[in-house]
């Protein structure tokens, strides 16, 4: 693959990966207008966030399946179409009920970028490299946490909430004119491949059962639902209780932002010495120390704004190691079943994603405990997980080392 359509296909698969997170992150700045213009609480209309959560983990298990049946493009370019009509209603929304099944739709439709993204990285590049291409990826999206909220906050504040929207469709348009163009079918269709609940379902039973995928999976989907509820919370506890205006919490949400995007390219850097095993190891372990200092800090008083911005940026950091090494770990055992792996992988994520945003609003208290006592809880569960798993999945390994041992000293007795 030559290094120009190289640098191009990862440029359009990062857009993909990056129509969740943009729809999400630039719309939290217009929480407060919102709500005023809807008339209701910014409680509220939160939940516009938590149907698009569930919106998103629904939808990847739909394309999953769609993506191994018609190849990748065509599921892709339906997906991309709803994305963009839902948001051109999101524009139009005369009530916050109507916003909240809107963002369903829109996520149901921006959901199959995310899956596409990361099937076509296992069908078009060698497994070894597939973390240091997520590490790629990563750098695409995480522009989004930068320009998105600084973006959605001028823009709320100048021409209204509404433009949010208009801008969301405009960049739906161009990516599927883009992907459209540009982008190879990287899997043929394949007309064996049943749609039928009972088949699919086995499909993703064989996936789930694979030690490997379902510990890094739940490893790196708890990791990240402790961002999902600093996304959730953090629009109220910056805004409400911090007192900053919607351009400085753009801003904030930018600086916080970078620690992602550094630690994600520095991990490509790890990668050439270290094994992914070994960096989401001690990621994992520096966030969960960070997630109890935060937790900590919020409960006994004595952080304030700067401090608590500088917490969260390091656990933002650890994020940036931990999501492309659980990703490629988690796919790297399937060739053939990549989409469904892709869709299952991305359903974990996004449902306990859901959860966890959700829970944010449930708990509410008006303070910052329920969104920094819920990342403390999803970054300790997390290494949890991966201490657990990764002992698992070692004594599989032995005992499939001393099989093979048995099989080949039976065949040369």
């Amino acid at each position: 693959m030559q290094t120009k359509n190289r640098s191009l296909l990862i440029f359009i698969l990062g857009l993909l990966t990056a129509i969740g997170p943009f729809s999400i992150d630039m719309y939290l700045p217009g929480f407060p207008d919102i709500a005023k213009s809807l008339e209701t609480t910014v409680s509220h209309v939160s939940l516009s966030l938590s149907s698009f959560f569930i919106g998103i983990s629904a939808g990847q298990f739909l394309y999953g399946p769609l993506l191994d049946r018609y190849g990748r493009k065509k599921p892709l370019h339906i997906g991309l179409l709803i994305y963009l009509l839902a948001s051109v209603g999101c524009a139009f929304a005369a009530s916050a009920n109507m916003l909240i099944v809107l963002r369903l739709l829109q996520a149901l439709g921006g959901c199959v970028g995310m899956v596409a993204s990361r099937a076509m990285v296992r069908d078009l590049f060698p497994v070894k490299d597939n973390a240091k291409i997520f590490s790629l990826l990563m750098l695409v999206v995480a522009i989004s946490p930068i320009i998105a909220p600084t973006l959605g906050g001028y823009l709320a504040a100048v021409l209204g909430w509404q433009s949010i929207f208009v801008v969301l469709s405009v960049m739906g348009l161009g990516i599927l004119i883009l992907a459209y163009k540009f982008l190879p079918e990287s899997r043929q269709p394949d007309s064996t491949y049943s749609l039928k609940p009972k088949p699919i379902l086995q499909k993703f039973a064989a996936v789930i059962k694979e030690p490997q995928f379902y510990t890094y999976a739940f490893t790196g989907a708890c990791a990240s639902s402790g961002m999902y509820a600093y996304i959730a919370g953090s629009p109220y506890v910056f805004m409400e209780l911090f007192k900053v205006s919607e351009k400085q919490y753009g801003w904030i949400f930018a600086l916080i932002a970078m620690g992602l995007i550094g630690a994600s390219q520095l991990n490509s850097v790890l990668l050439r010495t270290f094994k992914s095993e070994q960096v989401i190891k001690v990621a994992l372990l520096c966030q969960s120390i960070t997630g109890l200092v935060l937790f900590a800090g919020t409960y006994f008083h004595f952080l304030e704004l700067f401090s608590t911005i500088f917490f969260i940026f390091i656990f933002l950091c650890c994020q940036g190691f931990t999501f492309p090494n659980s990703s490629a770990l988690s796919l790297a055992p399937f060739g053939h079943l990549a989409g469904s792996a892709s869709a299952l992988l991305g359903g974990i994520q996004m449902s306990i994603g859901a959860f966890s945003s959700a829970m944010v609003s449930v708990l509410n208290n008006h303070t910052a405990l329920p969104m920094t006592g819920i990342m403390a809880c999803c970054s300790l569960t997390s290494f949890s997980i991966l201490m657990i798993g990764s002992r698992i999945i070692k004594y599989r390994a032995s005992i499939a080392e001393v099989e093979e041992q048995s099989v080949d000293a039976i065949g040369t007795s």
